[in-house]
């Protein structure tokens, strides 16, 4: 564990929940990641969910109110939990907004400057974080990945640019369709820059349509998220999907929002879910 500084350590349902420190180099600035290591990996590497967050999240959203790590517990199951963005960079304009920047790196490999420097967070994610891990702690290399929001977005979209990597996927109201939202136009033009060509790598909805390999997807979307409408988009994934015959499950929940309530409402169904692909249950 050399090139981890461990800042953090609580016992949780016989496991514990870590916060280490450590220099990224595809990020070029120290970034800081949470991890559960459930009971069993006291005796032997176990397989890894990595969480991606939504916007103005960092690594300790997830593991403070989503109530995952019990459940967790009894599968033998770790989950990592990185950071949303850079951190300590402080670019001209990078904290201004809630929605860009600070929080919001919307795990793409930035090309303009003066993001490119930094902003390489689908590398951190995908690549180096991995196998850190991996080298670091007692865990496998079997992969899956699920996330909310800006991190959904990231989770459909690393696993549809990468599925050899994952062995499923999942996400929470994710952002299906980045390129024709607010939020994502504001990223990518930013991030991307202004042709919307070189937008296509990093939008599930587009991505779903050219893919050698078909990960299984599982969404939950409360239907009473204010941002369903305009940002998140799930219809236009589900339209897709059925052109390129990929396989898609939309739980459209009623009565839930946008919030980490949801989250905590449907996360045992999502760890079940890569559970059963990673090899912890019986399919």
């Amino acid at each position: 564990m050399a090139n981890l500084t461990e800042i953090s350590r609580n016992r949780i349902h016989g496991g514990q929940q870590l916060r280490f420190r450590h220099r990224a180099e595809s990020l070029q600035c120290d970034m800081v990641f949470g991890v559960f290591l459930p009971p069993q990996a006291e005796t032997g590497p176990v397989p890894v969910l990595y969480w991606l967050s939504g916007l103005t999240c960092s690594d300790e959203n997830f593991t403070q109110k989503a109530g995952a790590q019990r459940l967790a517990a009894e599968l033998g199951m770790a989950i990592v939990c990185p950071d949303t963005s850079p951190r300590g960079t402080d670019l001209p304009g990078e904290h201004d907004h809630w929605d860009f920047g600070s929080g919001a790196g919307f795990y793409v490999n930035a090309t303009q400057a003066p993001w490119s420097k930094h902003y390489n967070m689908y590398d951190y994610v995908t690549r180096e974080l991995p196998a850190l891990v991996e080298t670091a702690l007692p865990v496998t290399d079997q992969r899956s990945v699920s996330g909310h929001s800006m991190g959904g977005h990231g989770a459909l979209m690393c696993a549809l640019k990468d599925p050899d990597r994952y062995v499923s996927v999942s996400a929470f109201a994710p952002i299906c369709h980045p390129s024709v939202t607010p939020w994502g136009i504001k990223a990518f033009s930013h991030y991307l820059g202004e042709d919307r060509n070189d937008w296509r790598d990093w939008d599930a909805t587009q991505l779903v349509c050219h893919v050698d390999k078909q990960l299984p997807i599982l969404i939950d979307q409360g239907m009473d998220d204010e941002f369903l409408g305009e940002e998140l988009k799930p219809g236009s994934l589900e339209q897709a999907c059925i052109c390129t015959h990929h396989p898609l499950d939309v739980r459209m929940q009623d009565g839930y929002d946008h919030s980490y309530f949801f989250i905590a409402s449907f996360i045992d169904d999502h760890l079940r879910y890569h559970a059963r692909e990673l090899g912890l249950l019986q399919k």
